[in-house]
């Protein structure tokens, strides 16, 4: 058995998506699909003292529509305005000295990179490791998907080895479920929480916002923290 992920990279993302790439052994990158501007492939949010606030990285999209993700280009200074916001907003949270610096040494290195998808992963990996999680980590590039939709994505479980895929709830508008069964890949769907409230700042609890705060929470470190469900806690249907 083998259990896979295909999902377009976000800067920075939410504990559900740690959730659901921690049930999986590979989680592939899906990258050389268009980008879609209003989407979280590079921007989420945190909390601060007046209210929740979006962080969104420059990219150049000006004549691009259309563009894979992987070509995503970063336009102009960002990083360091990021962690200064990151820093002001969380400076007196509980795991604050620990992982400050850690972030703002990702920050310095995220700032020499020029493609988003770079960014993403740096983080991605980064997070990962944090979490305590144990999978695979590639791009779709390495398998050469073809066609679109149900099909790309299809063709990817395949050369990537899958026996499961397992899919966020929003794909059930265009993915064809059949398809995958007579091919032998069992299409699973992911549930998203109830996830418990953690101890956090500046009022009223939001979860929905980037990983960066339970972990600076204190919530982070071993994917089973409170802030985030034990592995095989939340739950799928499968097909």
């Amino acid at each position: 058995m083998k259990r896979v992920a295909i999902i377009q990279s976000s800067y920075v993302p939410w504990r559900g998506f740690f959730d659901l790439i921690s049930r999986c052994d590979e989680y592939i990158i899906y990258d050389q699909v268009a980008y879609s501007k209003g989407h979280w492939h590079n921007r989420n949010k945190i909390k601060t003292a007046t209210g929740t606030r979006w962080i969104t990285i420059p990219v150049k999209t000006s004549g691009k529509l259309g563009q894979p993700i992987e070509d995503v280009e970063i336009k102009g200074d960002w990083a360091q305005s990021h962690f200064a916001q990151i820093r002001q907003a969380y400076k007196t949270a509980p795991a604050a000295k620990v992982f400050l610096p850690v972030i703002e040494a990702l920050y310095d290195r995220a700032e020499k990179l020029q493609f988003l998808t770079d960014v993403n992963e740096l983080f991605l990996r980064h997070f990962v490791d944090t979490l305590k999680l144990e999978l695979l980590i590639t791009r779709d590039r390495i398998y050469a998907p073809h066609s679109a939709r149900s099909e790309r994505v299809l063709a990817t479980c395949l050369a990537a080895g899958a026996t499961h895929y397992l899919s966020g709830p929003s794909a059930k508008v265009y993915l064809d479920e059949a398809m995958f069964r007579d091919a032998g890949v069992i299409v699973e769907w992911m549930s998203y929480g109830p996830y418990p409230e953690y101890t956090q700042l500046h009022g009223v609890f939001d979860g929905q916002v980037s990983i960066i705060d339970p972990i600076l929470n204190g919530h982070g470190p071993g994917f089973a923290a409170a802030s985030i469900p034990q592995q095989g806690a939340a739950t799928w249907q499968s097909v």
